[in-house]
Protein backbone atom coordinates (compact mmCIF):
# COMPACT_ATOMS: atom_id res chain seq x y z
CA UNK A 1 0.00 0.00 0.00
CA UNK A 2 1.34 3.49 -1.00
CA UNK A 3 1.39 6.65 0.44
CA UNK A 4 0.76 10.13 -1.00
CA UNK A 5 -0.30 13.15 -0.45
CA UNK A 6 -3.03 15.39 -1.74
CA UNK A 7 -4.62 18.80 -1.37
CA UNK A 8 -8.31 19.28 -1.10
CA UNK A 9 -7.98 21.37 -4.31
CA UNK A 10 -6.01 18.54 -6.75
CA UNK A 11 -8.30 16.07 -5.09
CA UNK A 12 -11.71 18.23 -5.99
CA UNK A 13 -10.10 18.54 -9.75
CA UNK A 14 -9.52 14.85 -9.91
CA UNK A 15 -13.30 14.15 -9.04
CA UNK A 16 -14.37 16.75 -11.39
CA UNK A 17 -12.08 15.09 -14.55
CA UNK A 18 -13.19 11.99 -13.98
CA UNK A 19 -9.34 10.73 -12.44
CA UNK A 20 -11.31 9.67 -8.97
CA UNK A 21 -14.67 7.70 -9.36
CA UNK A 22 -17.08 6.29 -6.74
CA UNK A 23 -17.08 2.07 -7.01
CA UNK A 24 -20.22 0.30 -6.59
CA UNK A 25 -19.58 -1.04 -3.37
CA UNK A 26 -19.57 2.66 -2.31
CA UNK A 27 -22.50 4.05 -0.46
CA UNK A 28 -24.57 6.87 -1.77
CA UNK A 29 -23.70 10.39 -0.56
CA UNK A 30 -26.21 10.47 2.71
CA UNK A 31 -24.29 13.48 4.88
CA UNK A 32 -27.13 16.05 5.92
CA UNK A 33 -26.47 19.81 5.84
CA UNK A 34 -25.26 19.95 9.34
CA UNK A 35 -22.36 17.92 8.36
CA UNK A 36 -21.23 19.66 5.66
CA UNK A 37 -20.92 22.40 7.96
CA UNK A 38 -19.27 20.93 10.54
CA UNK A 39 -16.60 19.58 7.98
CA UNK A 40 -16.08 23.30 7.10
CA UNK A 41 -15.80 24.39 10.36
CA UNK A 42 -13.22 21.72 11.57
CA UNK A 43 -10.92 22.76 8.34
CA UNK A 44 -11.15 26.24 8.86
CA UNK A 45 -9.81 25.43 12.45
CA UNK A 46 -6.75 23.41 11.27
CA UNK A 47 -8.31 20.61 12.98
CA UNK A 48 -7.31 17.43 11.78
CA UNK A 49 -9.88 15.69 8.95
CA UNK A 50 -8.70 12.02 8.59
CA UNK A 51 -7.34 10.00 5.48
CA UNK A 52 -8.89 8.93 2.13
CA UNK A 53 -8.38 5.53 0.79
CA UNK A 54 -7.89 4.86 -2.65
CA UNK A 55 -8.06 1.72 -5.38
CA UNK A 56 -5.05 1.98 -8.14
CA UNK A 57 -7.24 0.05 -10.46
CA UNK A 58 -6.21 -1.71 -13.50
CA UNK A 59 -9.37 -3.82 -13.97
CA UNK A 60 -12.81 -3.10 -15.25
CA UNK A 61 -14.81 -1.85 -12.07
CA UNK A 62 -18.37 -1.11 -11.88
CA UNK A 63 -18.69 2.74 -10.76
CA UNK A 64 -21.66 4.90 -9.79
CA UNK A 65 -22.37 8.45 -10.29
CA UNK A 66 -21.22 10.99 -7.38
CA UNK A 67 -23.84 13.29 -6.44
CA UNK A 68 -22.56 15.88 -8.35
CA UNK A 69 -21.49 16.66 -11.91
CA UNK A 70 -18.22 14.88 -12.90
CA UNK A 71 -16.30 14.86 -16.40
CA UNK A 72 -15.39 11.48 -18.26
CA UNK A 73 -11.78 10.57 -17.81
CA UNK A 74 -10.61 9.59 -21.37
CA UNK A 75 -7.15 9.48 -20.51
CA UNK A 76 -4.59 7.76 -17.77
CA UNK A 77 -4.94 5.83 -14.97
CA UNK A 78 -8.10 5.79 -13.02
CA UNK A 79 -8.41 6.20 -9.02
CA UNK A 80 -11.54 4.07 -7.01
CA UNK A 81 -12.14 5.84 -3.95
CA UNK A 82 -12.60 4.00 -1.28
CA UNK A 83 -13.42 5.88 1.91
CA UNK A 84 -13.60 9.83 2.11
CA UNK A 85 -16.45 9.68 -0.75
CA UNK A 86 -18.96 12.04 1.95
CA UNK A 87 -16.04 14.60 2.46
CA UNK A 88 -14.91 14.94 -0.70
CA UNK A 89 -18.34 15.42 -2.36
CA UNK A 90 -19.34 17.81 -0.11
CA UNK A 91 -16.42 19.53 -0.56
CA UNK A 92 -16.12 19.13 -4.32
CA UNK A 93 -19.73 20.83 -4.27
CA UNK A 94 -18.57 23.93 -1.91
CA UNK A 95 -15.65 25.22 -3.80
CA UNK A 96 -16.74 24.41 -6.97
CA UNK A 97 -20.05 25.78 -6.58
CA UNK A 98 -21.87 23.14 -8.06
CA UNK A 99 -25.26 22.49 -6.70
CA UNK A 100 -25.41 18.96 -4.89
CA UNK A 101 -28.78 17.78 -3.33
CA UNK A 102 -29.19 16.26 0.36
CA UNK A 103 -31.86 14.09 1.39
CA UNK A 104 -33.65 16.13 4.93
CA UNK A 105 -36.62 14.22 6.14
CA UNK A 106 -37.17 12.56 2.59
CA UNK A 107 -36.83 16.21 0.55
CA UNK A 108 -34.49 16.70 -1.66
CA UNK A 109 -33.19 20.15 -1.54
CA UNK A 110 -29.49 22.01 -2.60
CA UNK A 111 -27.50 23.18 0.41
CA UNK A 112 -25.79 26.66 0.77
CA UNK A 113 -22.91 27.32 3.36
CA UNK A 114 -22.48 30.28 4.64
CA UNK A 115 -19.56 31.63 6.56
CA UNK A 116 -19.68 34.64 9.84
CA UNK A 117 -17.33 37.40 8.84
CA UNK A 118 -17.92 38.83 12.18
CA UNK A 119 -17.40 35.47 14.17
CA UNK A 120 -16.44 35.51 17.19
CA UNK A 121 -12.49 34.81 18.11
CA UNK A 122 -12.93 31.92 20.22
CA UNK A 123 -14.56 29.38 18.11
CA UNK A 124 -17.32 27.97 19.09
CA UNK A 125 -19.22 24.81 18.54
CA UNK A 126 -23.06 24.29 18.13
CA UNK A 127 -24.76 21.71 16.34
CA UNK A 128 -28.03 21.34 17.45
CA UNK A 129 -29.90 24.27 15.76
CA UNK A 130 -29.42 23.25 11.71
CA UNK A 131 -31.18 19.72 12.71
CA UNK A 132 -34.65 21.22 14.25
CA UNK A 133 -34.83 24.05 11.32
CA UNK A 134 -34.69 20.92 8.43
CA UNK A 135 -37.88 20.51 6.24
CA UNK A 136 -40.75 18.65 6.97
CA UNK A 137 -43.69 16.84 4.82
CA UNK A 138 -45.74 18.65 7.94
CA UNK A 139 -44.84 22.42 7.99
CA UNK A 140 -45.03 24.81 11.09
CA UNK A 141 -46.89 27.30 10.93
CA UNK A 142 -44.72 31.10 10.77
CA UNK A 143 -43.28 31.93 13.68
CA UNK A 144 -41.07 34.83 13.16
CA UNK A 145 -40.63 35.64 16.95
CA UNK A 146 -38.57 31.85 16.91
CA UNK A 147 -36.65 33.35 14.30
CA UNK A 148 -35.62 36.48 15.82
CA UNK A 149 -35.20 34.72 19.61
CA UNK A 150 -32.59 32.41 17.27
CA UNK A 151 -30.64 35.67 16.07
CA UNK A 152 -27.66 35.43 19.23
CA UNK A 153 -27.63 31.85 19.10
CA UNK A 154 -26.64 31.96 15.22
CA UNK A 155 -24.31 35.32 15.82
CA UNK A 156 -22.00 32.32 17.40
CA UNK A 157 -21.76 29.99 14.39
CA UNK A 158 -18.47 30.12 12.06
CA UNK A 159 -20.58 28.22 9.67
CA UNK A 160 -23.96 27.49 9.20
CA UNK A 161 -26.77 26.14 6.60
CA UNK A 162 -27.87 28.86 4.99
CA UNK A 163 -31.47 30.80 5.34
CA UNK A 164 -33.38 33.66 4.00
CA UNK A 165 -32.74 35.28 7.39
CA UNK A 166 -29.00 35.19 7.59
CA UNK A 167 -28.59 35.26 3.48
CA UNK A 168 -29.48 39.13 3.48
CA UNK A 169 -27.69 40.20 6.28
CA UNK A 170 -23.84 42.00 5.11
CA UNK A 171 -21.94 40.07 7.22
CA UNK A 172 -23.25 36.77 6.36
CA UNK A 173 -21.10 35.27 2.86
CA UNK A 174 -22.09 32.69 0.73
CA UNK A 175 -19.06 29.69 1.03
CA UNK A 176 -19.28 28.68 -2.32
CA UNK A 177 -19.25 32.61 -3.64
CA UNK A 178 -15.69 33.03 -1.91
CA UNK A 179 -13.79 30.22 -3.30
CA UNK A 180 -15.19 31.22 -6.80
CA UNK A 181 -13.70 34.77 -6.13
CA UNK A 182 -10.19 35.47 -5.99
CA UNK A 183 -11.16 39.17 -4.66
CA UNK A 184 -12.31 40.37 -1.19
CA UNK A 185 -13.64 43.36 -2.58
CA UNK A 186 -17.47 42.43 -2.90
CA UNK A 187 -17.47 41.00 0.31
CA UNK A 188 -16.00 43.81 2.12
CA UNK A 189 -18.19 46.20 0.27
CA UNK A 190 -21.40 44.44 1.13
CA UNK A 191 -20.00 44.48 4.80
CA UNK A 192 -19.97 48.36 4.90
CA UNK A 193 -15.97 48.19 4.80
CA UNK A 194 -14.88 50.43 1.28
CA UNK A 195 -11.81 51.63 2.85
CA UNK A 196 -8.13 49.95 4.16
CA UNK A 197 -8.46 52.29 7.50
CA UNK A 198 -11.08 50.86 8.33
CA UNK A 199 -10.35 48.63 11.27
CA UNK A 200 -12.42 45.76 10.13
CA UNK A 201 -10.69 45.78 6.82
CA UNK A 202 -8.05 43.63 8.25
CA UNK A 203 -10.11 40.94 10.48
CA UNK A 204 -12.49 40.26 7.44
CA UNK A 205 -9.88 40.44 4.69
CA UNK A 206 -7.79 37.69 7.15
CA UNK A 207 -11.05 36.00 7.70
CA UNK A 208 -11.66 35.10 3.76
CA UNK A 209 -7.84 34.34 3.42
CA UNK A 210 -8.17 31.51 6.00
CA UNK A 211 -11.53 30.19 4.34
CA UNK A 212 -9.58 30.15 1.23
CA UNK A 213 -6.90 27.99 2.47
CA UNK A 214 -9.47 24.93 3.37
CA UNK A 215 -8.39 24.58 -0.28
CA UNK A 216 -5.02 24.10 0.28
CA UNK A 217 -5.70 21.68 3.33
CA UNK A 218 -3.37 18.40 2.77
CA UNK A 219 -5.70 15.06 3.31
CA UNK A 220 -3.14 11.34 3.53
CA UNK A 221 -3.94 9.03 1.15
CA UNK A 222 -3.83 5.29 1.52
CA UNK A 223 -3.36 4.00 -1.74
CA UNK A 224 -4.30 -0.08 -2.77
CA UNK A 225 -2.05 -1.82 -5.19
CA UNK A 226 -3.37 -2.00 -8.52
CA UNK A 227 -2.52 -6.69 -8.28
CA UNK A 228 -5.48 -6.69 -5.64
CA UNK A 229 -9.02 -8.54 -7.35
CA UNK A 230 -12.10 -6.62 -6.49
CA UNK A 231 -13.50 -9.16 -3.53
CA UNK A 232 -10.05 -8.50 -1.94
CA UNK A 233 -10.71 -4.91 -1.73
CA UNK A 234 -14.30 -5.65 -1.12
CA UNK A 235 -13.06 -7.41 1.87
CA UNK A 236 -10.92 -4.39 3.00
CA UNK A 237 -13.23 -2.10 2.60
CA UNK A 238 -15.96 -3.79 5.05
CA UNK A 239 -12.91 -4.49 7.64
CA UNK A 240 -12.02 -0.49 7.31
CA UNK A 241 -15.49 0.93 7.90
CA UNK A 242 -16.25 -2.44 10.07
CA UNK A 243 -13.52 -1.28 12.21
CA UNK A 244 -13.74 2.51 12.35
CA UNK A 245 -17.98 2.19 12.74
CA UNK A 246 -18.29 4.50 9.84
CA UNK A 247 -20.78 2.99 7.04
CA UNK A 248 -24.62 1.19 8.32
CA UNK A 249 -24.21 -2.43 8.37
CA UNK A 250 -27.02 -1.90 5.52
CA UNK A 251 -23.90 -0.08 3.31
CA UNK A 252 -20.89 -2.59 4.42
CA UNK A 253 -23.79 -5.94 3.53
CA UNK A 254 -24.16 -3.61 -0.17
CA UNK A 255 -20.26 -3.75 -0.55
CA UNK A 256 -20.07 -7.59 -0.61
CA UNK A 257 -23.32 -8.29 -2.64
CA UNK A 258 -21.87 -5.93 -5.16
CA UNK A 259 -18.67 -7.89 -5.34
CA UNK A 260 -20.65 -11.15 -6.23
CA UNK A 261 -23.16 -9.30 -8.23
CA UNK A 262 -21.83 -6.83 -10.69
CA UNK A 263 -24.31 -4.10 -11.61
CA UNK A 264 -26.73 -4.99 -8.64
CA UNK A 265 -26.32 -1.29 -7.39
CA UNK A 266 -28.04 0.21 -10.51
CA UNK A 267 -30.87 -2.36 -10.59
CA UNK A 268 -31.90 -0.91 -6.66
CA UNK A 269 -31.47 2.61 -7.89
CA UNK A 270 -33.72 1.95 -10.50
CA UNK A 271 -36.42 0.37 -8.45
CA UNK A 272 -36.30 2.75 -5.99
CA UNK A 273 -36.21 5.81 -8.67
CA UNK A 274 -39.72 3.51 -9.36
CA UNK A 275 -40.87 3.53 -5.82
CA UNK A 276 -40.60 7.40 -6.20
CA UNK A 277 -42.29 8.67 -8.68
CA UNK A 278 -45.20 5.82 -9.29
CA UNK A 279 -45.98 5.84 -5.77
CA UNK A 280 -44.49 8.70 -3.90
CA UNK A 281 -42.79 6.83 -1.36
CA UNK A 282 -38.78 7.09 -1.00
CA UNK A 283 -36.18 4.90 1.06
CA UNK A 284 -32.24 4.72 0.85
CA UNK A 285 -30.55 2.19 -0.60
CA UNK A 286 -30.18 0.04 2.74
CA UNK A 287 -34.00 -0.45 2.61
CA UNK A 288 -34.28 -2.42 -0.76
CA UNK A 289 -31.24 -4.02 0.66
CA UNK A 290 -32.62 -5.49 3.73
CA UNK A 291 -36.02 -6.08 2.09
CA UNK A 292 -33.87 -8.70 -0.43
CA UNK A 293 -32.03 -9.90 2.60
CA UNK A 294 -35.47 -10.59 4.19
CA UNK A 295 -36.98 -12.58 1.23
CA UNK A 296 -33.74 -14.86 1.28
CA UNK A 297 -33.16 -15.47 4.53
CA UNK A 298 -36.53 -15.04 6.88
CA UNK A 299 -34.39 -12.44 8.82
CA UNK A 300 -33.40 -9.01 8.69
CA UNK A 301 -29.88 -8.81 10.11
CA UNK A 302 -27.13 -8.30 7.48
CA UNK A 303 -24.77 -10.96 9.11
CA UNK A 304 -25.30 -13.75 7.03
CA UNK A 305 -25.04 -11.91 3.38
CA UNK A 306 -21.05 -12.59 2.40
CA UNK A 307 -22.95 -16.42 2.82
CA UNK A 308 -25.62 -16.22 0.35
CA UNK A 309 -25.46 -17.50 -2.94
CA UNK A 310 -25.45 -15.34 -5.98
CA UNK A 311 -28.49 -17.00 -7.07
CA UNK A 312 -30.33 -16.91 -3.96
CA UNK A 313 -29.66 -13.03 -4.10
CA UNK A 314 -31.03 -13.06 -7.42
CA UNK A 315 -33.95 -14.71 -6.79
CA UNK A 316 -34.37 -12.93 -3.59
CA UNK A 317 -34.31 -9.93 -5.52
CA UNK A 318 -37.32 -10.56 -7.92
CA UNK A 319 -39.25 -11.83 -5.01
CA UNK A 320 -38.45 -8.87 -2.77
CA UNK A 321 -39.47 -6.60 -5.25
CA UNK A 322 -42.99 -8.20 -5.38
CA UNK A 323 -43.45 -8.04 -2.34
CA UNK A 324 -42.45 -3.97 -1.83
CA UNK A 325 -45.30 -3.49 -4.58
CA UNK A 326 -47.64 -5.40 -2.69
CA UNK A 327 -47.19 -3.52 0.31
CA UNK A 328 -46.81 0.11 -1.08
CA UNK A 329 -50.14 -0.54 -2.86
CA UNK A 330 -52.00 -2.10 0.60
CA UNK A 331 -50.01 1.02 2.17
CA UNK A 332 -51.72 3.25 0.18
CA UNK A 333 -55.30 2.16 -1.04
CA UNK A 334 -55.79 -0.26 2.30
CA UNK A 335 -54.94 2.55 4.92
CA UNK A 336 -54.51 6.00 3.64
CA UNK A 337 -50.90 6.08 4.08
CA UNK A 338 -49.89 7.54 0.86
CA UNK A 339 -46.42 9.31 2.23
CA UNK A 340 -43.41 7.81 3.98
CA UNK A 341 -44.15 10.90 6.24
CA UNK A 342 -46.69 9.24 7.79
CA UNK A 343 -44.80 6.27 8.70
CA UNK A 344 -43.33 5.98 12.25
CA UNK A 345 -41.07 3.30 10.93
CA UNK A 346 -40.08 1.57 7.69
CA UNK A 347 -39.69 -1.58 9.09
CA UNK A 348 -43.41 -1.51 9.15
CA UNK A 349 -43.48 -1.90 5.12
CA UNK A 350 -40.90 -4.74 5.58
CA UNK A 351 -43.17 -6.52 7.72
CA UNK A 352 -46.04 -5.52 5.18
CA UNK A 353 -43.88 -7.13 2.44
CA UNK A 354 -43.02 -10.29 3.70
CA UNK A 355 -46.05 -10.95 5.09
CA UNK A 356 -48.18 -10.64 1.15
CA UNK A 357 -45.79 -12.81 -0.09
CA UNK A 358 -45.51 -15.69 2.64
CA UNK A 359 -49.60 -15.58 1.79
CA UNK A 360 -48.72 -15.74 -1.75
CA UNK A 361 -50.79 -12.18 -2.30
CA UNK A 362 -53.70 -14.21 -2.04
CA UNK A 363 -55.58 -12.33 1.61
CA UNK A 364 -59.03 -12.83 2.75
CA UNK A 365 -61.37 -10.20 3.97
CA UNK A 366 -60.67 -10.99 7.07
CA UNK A 367 -56.73 -11.11 6.95
CA UNK A 368 -56.98 -8.09 5.42
CA UNK A 369 -58.85 -6.08 8.23
CA UNK A 370 -56.33 -7.51 10.72
CA UNK A 371 -53.51 -6.11 9.04
CA UNK A 372 -54.89 -2.64 8.05
CA UNK A 373 -55.26 -2.90 12.05
CA UNK A 374 -51.75 -4.06 13.20
CA UNK A 375 -50.45 -1.49 10.71
CA UNK A 376 -52.31 1.30 12.21
CA UNK A 377 -51.77 0.45 15.61
CA UNK A 378 -47.65 -0.23 15.35
CA UNK A 379 -47.11 2.93 13.33
CA UNK A 380 -49.35 4.73 15.95
CA UNK A 381 -47.77 3.02 19.14
CA UNK A 382 -43.95 3.20 17.24
CA UNK A 383 -43.76 -0.32 17.34
CA UNK A 384 -39.91 -0.37 16.06
CA UNK A 385 -38.86 2.60 17.84
CA UNK A 386 -36.76 0.49 20.19
CA UNK A 387 -34.92 -2.64 19.34
CA UNK A 388 -36.22 -2.38 15.83
CA UNK A 389 -34.01 -5.41 14.32
CA UNK A 390 -35.00 -7.79 17.28
CA UNK A 391 -39.08 -6.98 16.89
CA UNK A 392 -38.69 -7.13 13.19
CA UNK A 393 -37.00 -10.49 13.50
CA UNK A 394 -40.33 -11.76 16.09
CA UNK A 395 -42.44 -10.54 13.46
CA UNK A 396 -40.92 -12.29 10.56
CA UNK A 397 -40.55 -15.49 12.76
CA UNK A 398 -44.50 -15.32 12.85
CA UNK A 399 -45.13 -15.02 9.08
CA UNK A 400 -42.35 -17.28 8.12
CA UNK A 401 -44.27 -19.91 10.34
CA UNK A 402 -47.60 -19.10 8.68
CA UNK A 403 -48.86 -16.83 11.13
CA UNK A 404 -52.03 -14.33 11.23
CA UNK A 405 -51.92 -11.09 11.35
CA UNK A 406 -53.64 -11.71 14.67
CA UNK A 407 -50.65 -13.34 16.05
CA UNK A 408 -48.57 -9.79 15.15
CA UNK A 409 -51.60 -8.25 17.19
CA UNK A 410 -50.71 -9.91 20.11
CA UNK A 411 -47.14 -9.02 20.17
CA UNK A 412 -48.65 -5.29 19.85
CA UNK A 413 -50.47 -6.51 23.34
CA UNK A 414 -47.26 -8.03 24.99
CA UNK A 415 -45.30 -4.68 24.33
CA UNK A 416 -47.62 -1.77 25.24
CA UNK A 417 -50.19 -3.43 27.17
CA UNK A 418 -53.61 -1.76 25.99
CA UNK A 419 -53.94 -1.54 22.29
CA UNK A 420 -56.50 1.73 22.41
CA UNK A 421 -55.22 5.09 22.84
CA UNK A 422 -56.07 6.79 26.12
CA UNK A 423 -56.48 10.79 26.70
CA UNK A 424 -53.05 10.59 28.72
CA UNK A 425 -50.87 8.95 26.42
CA UNK A 426 -51.44 12.51 24.51
CA UNK A 427 -50.38 14.52 26.93
CA UNK A 428 -47.05 16.31 25.39
CA UNK A 429 -46.99 14.23 22.13
CA UNK A 430 -45.55 16.50 19.15
CA UNK A 431 -45.79 16.30 15.31
CA UNK A 432 -42.69 13.94 15.38
CA UNK A 433 -44.92 11.14 17.14
CA UNK A 434 -47.39 8.26 16.02
CA UNK A 435 -50.24 9.90 17.42
CA UNK A 436 -49.93 12.81 15.41
CA UNK A 437 -49.24 11.12 12.44
CA UNK A 438 -53.23 8.87 13.66
CA UNK A 439 -54.52 11.87 14.42
CA UNK A 440 -54.30 13.38 10.53
CA UNK A 441 -55.02 10.00 9.21
CA UNK A 442 -58.00 9.87 11.06
CA UNK A 443 -59.26 13.34 10.21
CA UNK A 444 -58.28 12.38 6.72
CA UNK A 445 -60.62 9.79 6.69
CA UNK A 446 -63.43 11.99 7.84
CA UNK A 447 -63.19 14.04 4.78
CA UNK A 448 -61.25 17.03 6.93
CA UNK A 449 -61.45 20.50 4.87
CA UNK A 450 -59.38 23.68 4.73
CA UNK A 451 -61.72 26.23 6.21
CA UNK A 452 -61.61 28.89 3.33
CA UNK A 453 -60.53 26.46 0.35
CA UNK A 454 -62.47 23.67 0.94
CA UNK A 455 -59.81 21.61 -0.26
CA UNK A 456 -59.51 17.66 1.62
CA UNK A 457 -56.28 17.83 3.63
CA UNK A 458 -53.56 16.33 1.62
CA UNK A 459 -49.56 16.22 1.62
CA UNK A 460 -49.72 16.25 -1.84
CA UNK A 461 -51.22 20.03 -2.20
CA UNK A 462 -48.71 21.79 -4.02
CA UNK A 463 -48.57 25.75 -3.93
CA UNK A 464 -47.77 27.99 -1.18
CA UNK A 465 -51.34 29.11 -0.89
CA UNK A 466 -52.74 24.88 -0.59
CA UNK A 467 -49.92 23.30 0.92
CA UNK A 468 -50.86 21.53 3.83
CA UNK A 469 -49.47 22.92 7.23
CA UNK A 470 -50.37 22.33 11.53
CA UNK A 471 -51.83 25.44 12.45
CA UNK A 472 -51.64 25.82 16.53
CA UNK A 473 -55.42 26.65 16.95
CA UNK A 474 -54.11 29.03 20.48
CA UNK A 475 -51.17 30.62 18.06
CA UNK A 476 -47.32 30.51 19.61
CA UNK A 477 -47.47 34.07 19.84
CA UNK A 478 -50.52 34.55 21.53
CA UNK A 479 -48.93 31.90 24.09
CA UNK A 480 -46.08 33.18 25.12
CA UNK A 481 -47.48 36.67 26.00
CA UNK A 482 -50.54 35.19 27.86
CA UNK A 483 -48.77 31.64 29.47
CA UNK A 484 -45.05 32.75 29.47
CA UNK A 485 -44.61 30.11 31.80
CA UNK A 486 -45.68 27.18 29.24
CA UNK A 487 -42.69 25.25 27.81
CA UNK A 488 -42.29 24.67 24.25
CA UNK A 489 -43.79 20.98 24.61
CA UNK A 490 -46.68 22.56 26.27
CA UNK A 491 -47.43 24.71 23.09
CA UNK A 492 -46.57 22.41 20.65
CA UNK A 493 -49.09 19.86 21.90
CA UNK A 494 -50.96 17.74 19.56
CA UNK A 495 -54.18 18.91 20.86
CA UNK A 496 -53.10 22.43 19.99
CA UNK A 497 -52.39 21.76 16.39
CA UNK A 498 -55.06 21.29 13.18
CA UNK A 499 -54.42 20.91 9.20
CA UNK A 500 -55.12 23.80 6.73
CA UNK A 501 -53.50 25.42 4.37
CA UNK A 502 -50.74 28.27 3.70
CA UNK A 503 -53.30 30.86 3.07
CA UNK A 504 -55.78 30.04 5.21
CA UNK A 505 -53.17 30.45 7.62
CA UNK A 506 -51.72 33.45 6.84
CA UNK A 507 -55.23 34.90 7.44
CA UNK A 508 -55.46 34.35 10.98
CA UNK A 509 -53.88 36.61 13.88
CA UNK A 510 -51.81 35.82 17.10
CA UNK A 511 -55.01 36.61 19.39
CA UNK A 512 -57.31 34.08 21.04
CA UNK A 513 -59.35 31.58 19.02
CA UNK A 514 -62.63 33.04 20.30
CA UNK A 515 -61.87 35.98 18.51
CA UNK A 516 -60.66 34.65 15.11
CA UNK A 517 -62.34 31.40 14.98
CA UNK A 518 -66.09 32.44 15.15
CA UNK A 519 -66.47 33.33 11.44
CA UNK A 520 -65.27 29.73 10.77
CA UNK A 521 -67.53 28.02 12.90
CA UNK A 522 -70.05 30.09 12.43
CA UNK A 523 -69.83 29.39 7.99
CA UNK A 524 -69.49 25.37 8.25
CA UNK A 525 -69.03 23.92 12.23
CA UNK A 526 -68.93 20.49 10.78
CA UNK A 527 -64.89 20.95 9.70
CA UNK A 528 -63.75 22.05 13.52
CA UNK A 529 -66.10 18.57 14.60
CA UNK A 530 -63.91 16.88 11.70
CA UNK A 531 -60.51 18.19 13.48
CA UNK A 532 -62.09 17.24 17.08
CA UNK A 533 -61.63 21.08 17.70
CA UNK A 534 -64.06 22.08 20.78
CA UNK A 535 -66.11 24.96 19.59
CA UNK A 536 -67.44 25.62 23.08
CA UNK A 537 -67.21 29.58 23.32
CA UNK A 538 -65.48 29.18 27.45
CA UNK A 539 -63.51 26.84 25.62
CA UNK A 540 -61.96 29.01 23.43
CA UNK A 541 -61.28 32.04 25.84
CA UNK A 542 -57.95 33.53 26.26
CA UNK A 543 -57.89 32.04 29.89
CA UNK A 544 -58.71 28.35 29.01
CA UNK A 545 -55.77 26.94 27.20
CA UNK A 546 -55.55 24.12 29.16
CA UNK A 547 -59.40 22.99 29.39
CA UNK A 548 -59.06 23.24 26.30
CA UNK A 549 -56.15 20.56 25.71
CA UNK A 550 -57.91 18.48 27.63
CA UNK A 551 -61.30 18.56 26.42
CA UNK A 552 -59.59 18.39 22.22
CA UNK A 553 -57.30 15.26 23.90
CA UNK A 554 -60.45 13.40 25.02
CA UNK A 555 -62.22 13.33 21.64
CA UNK A 556 -58.82 13.03 19.95
CA UNK A 557 -58.30 9.68 21.87
CA UNK A 558 -62.08 8.71 20.67
CA UNK A 559 -61.30 9.22 17.06
CA UNK A 560 -58.27 7.76 16.91
CA UNK A 561 -59.79 4.71 18.93
CA UNK A 562 -62.16 4.62 16.18
CA UNK A 563 -59.65 4.16 13.55
CA UNK A 564 -57.72 1.58 15.05
CA UNK A 565 -61.08 -0.23 15.77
Amino acid sequence: MARQEMSVSELVADIQRGRIKKPEMQREYVWKAPRVRDLLDSLYRGYPSGTILLWDSREEVTTSDFALKTDDNSIGSTLLLLDGQQRLTSLSSVIRGEPIVIRSKKKLRQIDILFNLEHPDDLLTVTEIDDSLEDSQFDDDDDDDDEDNLQDLFNQFTFIVSNNQLASLPTWVNVSSVFKSSSDREFLERAGVTSTKDPKYDKYSQRLQKLRAISKYVYRLDVLEPDLSYEEVTEIFVRVNSLGVKLRSSDLALAQITSKWRDSLKLFQEFQQQCLEQQGFYFDTGFYVRNMVIFATGQSRFKSVGSISLDTLQDAWLSSKKGLEFALNFLISNVGISSPALLTSPFIVLALSYWGHCNDYTISSTQEKQMRKWVLIANTKSRYSTSPETLLDQDLAILRSKGSASELISRLSAQFGRLDVSENELVGRRSSSGYFRAMYLAFLEDGAKDWITNLQISLRHTGNEHKLQFHHIFPKAFLKVQYPQLRRTQINDIANLAFIGGKTNRKISDKAPKDYLTKYIDADSSQFEKQCIPTEASLLDKHSYEEFLKARRQLIAERINDLLS
